[in-house]
């Protein structure tokens, strides 16, 4: 017989709606794939020479600072949506948006960086985990990317029809989809922090 918390639980879940449960069964997957491949970058020190004759690249330094920064502001895309301010919204996700598309660049200049050190994706094993994690998680930021330029459609769309714009700020489905935004962009933040972490006590 099922308990009454497993009820509850399992209540809750079936009460989800589909891109909610998208995003936290992504979210889930995602978390084994980074664990996995940090034990495996973490393990790899032993069959090879370890990162600490390296220096980990400035780029990597500053991109950190930018994503905690996004981090930070996200918040204000609820404060925004729920009083009904669809211009100050837009300008908002703009900004996150570059900020993201900031991060993508300065990780990419880091790879050059880590090139220009002699650490290739080809080379040792730790190297190779290293440019293995940080595409992945790009990738993830790229798909963030793309759901921002979704909703500034959508805010955009709202901003030019006054009928649109008066049932924007009571739409719950809306809502849901601000706040799956920031959940994950929060998500993808402690990612790459944890990440970080792991590359600062590497090097």
């Amino acid at each position: 017989m099922k308990t009454k918390t497993e009820d509850s639980w399992v209540k809750k879940v079936e009460r989800l709606h589909p891109y909610q449960t998208l995003v936290y069964l992504g979210m889930l997957g995602s978390g084994l794939i980074f664990l996995f491949l940090s034990v495996a970058f973490l393990s790899s020190f032993y069959d090879a020479s370890p990162l600490e004759v390296y220096k980990l690249p400035k780029p990597f330094w500053l991109s950190t600072l930018v994503l905690i920064v996004s981090s930070f502001i996200t918040h204000k895309l609820i404060k925004f949506y729920q009083q009904d301010q669809p211009k100050q919204l837009e300008r908002l996700l703009w900004f996150i948006f570059l900020l993201g598309l900031s991060f993508t660049s300065l990780q990419l200049w880091g790879w050059e960086e880590l090139k220009n050190q002699g650490i290739n994706f080809s080379g040792i094993p730790s190297g190779s985990y290293l440019y293995v994690l940080t595409g992945i998680h790009i990738f993830h930021l790229m798909g963030l990317l793309i759901f921002a330029l979704f909703l500034l459609w959508e805010v955009h769309q709202t901003i030019l029809d006054p009928v649109k714009d008066l049932v924007f700020s009571t739409n719950p489905y809306a809502e849901m989809k601000f706040r799956l935004f920031i959940i994950y962009w929060h998500y993808v933040d402690i990612i790459w922090l944890c990440l970080f972490l792991i590359f600062t006590l590497a090097f």
